[in-house]
């Protein structure tokens, strides 16, 4: 591994000072909370529910960076446990008096049962990491390209069990009408419990072990590093963070359908993590915003002239010119400086 990295990753330690580092990120989560509620007051509804899909958005890079960036996988299963953890969920949260005729093959327990949206969340993020365990096995087993294709044949899997599976998915049509029950403060817990995972994950000693898979996975297992065990955790914790995402997504627009989460849902989320950096947590957090606030400010004027899709050529232009600039993201895999000795707790040498 890079000295440089290295360095970063021991950004917690024996000497450095926690408390600080926990103070500076309450301190920021404060002022985000007072922003957030004036910018709820002071712009529209439709504004306001985009903020709260670039909360899920970012999330979602962030999740995809402690899976890919930190172990070195190529996964592009995300959105694959999205729709699980979207339809986990909306199952559990639909109205128990519509379920009988819109979905007549659920066992009656399930059909006559309507939770509330926190349980159903936790439900949604188990289920997508224990199919991410089921699976993690065999597919990890596959490396670079392999796996990225392994991971979207999974996503086509998905979605073709969600087409057919009419009694319990209303297949093609979806499920409508689901209870918005997710806002602009659930989306943006949510960021703040990924972030917080993400960061405690990268700079502790599992962080390090993994980005030594990462480098050099052979010298990572001759220092007595279980490769494969690591792998399947970030996969893992990777699979329930995406699942969770899917869930809230899916109550945030009140529908989901078999492709509501698609093979190009999984590029951009990986764009987001390759022009951050990937590793980099505030890499994938501003590329989560910049790209998804150029898409959906684009999304007018491809209505207005015509030319849909236009935004998708933007972003893969700014891939393409990242890569040929700068291929190892705008952070590499670390963070930036500021950012680190805040959150850290620790002076940089």
């Amino acid at each position: 591994m890079k000295a440089r990295e290295l360095n970063e990753a021991r950004a917690i330690t024996p000497h450095a000072t926690p408390m600080k580092g926990f103070v500076a990120a309450a301190a920021v989560v404060v002022i985000a909370c007072l922003a957030i509620f004036v910018a709820s007051k002071g712009l529209s509804n439709y504004t306001v529910t985009l903020l709260a899909l670039l909360f899920i958005n970012a999330a979602l890079a962030v999740s995809l960076t402690l899976t890919n960036g930190l172990t070195g996988l190529f996964s592009l299963g995300h959105p694959a446990f999205m729709t699980i953890g979207a339809y986990v969920a909306a199952i559990l949260t639909f109205s128990a008096r519509r379920k009988g005729s819109m979905l007549p093959d659920l066992p009656d327990w399930l059909a006559s049962t309507e939770w509330s949206m926190l349980p159903a969340l936790l439900v949604a993020g188990l289920a997508g990491g224990l199919v991410a365990l089921a699976i993690g096995g065999a597919v990890l087993r596959l490396k670079g390209h392999y796996l990225a294709v392994a991971t979207l044949g999974l996503i086509i899997v998905v979605q073709g069990l969600a087409t057919n599976w009419d009694g319990i998915t209303r297949g093609g049509s979806g499920i409508s009408g689901l209870p918005r029950y997710v806002d602009i403060w659930w989306a943006f817990g949510f960021l703040v419990l990924v972030v917080a995972v993400t960061w405690r994950i990268k700079f502790s000693s599992l962080g390090r072990a993994m980005m030594a898979v990462r480098e050099n996975e052979l010298a990572a297992k001759c220092s007595g590093i279980n490769a494969a065990r690591l792998k399947i955790l970030a996969f893992v914790i990777g699979a329930i963070m995406a699942a969770m995402a899917g869930a809230l997504l899916a109550h945030l627009i009140s529908v989901v359908t078999p492709k509501t989460y698609s093979v190009l849902l999984a590029f951009n989320i990986v764009v987001m993590v390759v022009i951050g950096g990937s590793g980099s947590i505030m890499g994938a957090l501003l590329a989560a915003t910049v790209i998804t606030i150029v898409s959906e400010s684009l999304r007018p004027v491809e209505e207005s002239v015509g030319l849909y899709g236009l935004s998708q050529v933007i972003v893969a232009l700014c891939l393409i010119l990242v890569l040929y600039l700068k291929p190892s993201g705008l952070f590499g895999s670390g963070e930036p400086v500021v950012i680190r000795k805040l959150f850290s707790g620790r002076q940089e040498p």
